[in-house]
């Protein structure tokens, strides 16, 4: 049996990049050796390179190829998990499109669309049993009235970028007085962003994946913050949130939220393995979409393996299934 060559793409140019390279060690940790070849591929602004014992090789972006010695390694499948650009947004989908690599993620479009909080919630509008939260999209060439946004939306508001898989910028404001800071902060990190009202409630993420040509929910993870909600500190702290998986829900909810993904999978045209959040209203356990994650984390630690393991996979399998899968 010959073994694939895997490029497993970390990195990226956001500050996600360290968490990137967690969850490129751990998928490398997990992956069957006698299937799979696996050479990390590092990508920062400067520079797109292979380290190895001898050394490190850049990238030849013609046909994403790397040359060590005198062997020149072409890739049979990309496995990306860059979190945030150009790995998250559809740019490295569109460039393995061209050169016909396939990979692990959903493609340029869906991955583009999904970074942008406003257009997915537009598209997700309407699913049964689904409710987004009511929000305003404002750009930075807009005027600011704190005034007008007061009398739209019920305090308290989440002010946050629109585009970016990550938690940084993101702000929980309680009146008019608050919102002058919050907006810049968060046009700091982009030129458009979402003021939304807080939903209170429970918070859960629950992968979704398509695996032997067949759509499988993961079971959910709730996600209890010590913190007023779940920003990059309480992501990326240890001890600042409490993650429950599998979480403790009815077994009739989870159904019905497992139904409510999968159409959210479908309606997206989701591929590979993806992370949808959620929140379930406090007294009525309404669903609220909150958003889609195309590259979720993958260190040991990250919900997506704690959600495999709890599914009673194993992880190696589940990458090797996404890996095998792609393009179908």
């Amino acid at each position: 049996m010959s073994t694939k060559n895997i490029a497993l793409v970390a990195g990226g140019f956001t500050g996600e990049y360290e968490v990137s390279i967690n969850s490129a060690k751990n998928i490398a940790a997990s992956l069957n050796p006698n299937k799979y070849k696996v050479y990390t591929i590092l990508l920062n602004r400067d520079r797109w390179f292979h380290e190895y014992a001898g050394g490190s090789v850049d990238v030849d972006k013609n046909d994403f190829s790397i040359t060590i010695g005198s062997e020149k390694i072409k890739f049979d499948f990309a496995f990306i998990t860059i979190h945030g650009t150009p790995g998250e947004d559809g740019k490295l989908q569109g460039y393995l499109d061209i050169l016909g690599i396939p990979y692990n993620t959903c493609d340029a479009t869906t991955s583009a669309i999904t970074m942008n909080k406003a257009y997915t919630k537009a598209l997700v509008e309407g699913i049964h049993g689904l409710h987004t939260a009511r929000s305003l999209r404002l750009f930075e060439r807009d005027m600011h009235d704190v005034a007008i946004i007061a009398a739209k939306l019920k305090f308290p508001l989440f002010i946050k970028p629109n585009n970016g898989g990550s938690s940084v910028g993101m702000s929980k404001v309680y009146n008019a007085a608050g919102l002058p800071d919050a907006l810049s902060r968060a046009f700091h990190e982009d030129r458009q962003i979402l003021v939304e009202e807080f939903i209170k409630g429970r918070e859960f993420s629950r992968g979704v994946a398509s695996l032997h040509g067949k759509i499988v929910v993961l079971p959910a993870t709730e996600i209890i913050s010590s913190k007023d909600f779940f920003d990059y500190e309480a992501k990326y702290t240890p001890g600042v949130s409490e993650e429950i998986t599998p979480a403790d829900l009815p077994e009739a909810k989870n159904e019905e939220i497992a139904e409510i993904l999968t159409e959210i999978y479908i309606r997206l045209n989701c591929k590979g393995m993806v992370r949808i959040d959620f929140i379930l209203l406090e007294e009525t356990m309404d669903f609220y979409f909150i958003e889609v994650n195309t590259t979720p984390g993958q260190s040991a630690a990250s919900l997506i393996p704690q959600q495999v393991r709890a599914a009673g996979m194993d992880l190696g399998e589940f990458y090797g299934t996404l890996i095998e899968g792609a393009g179908i």
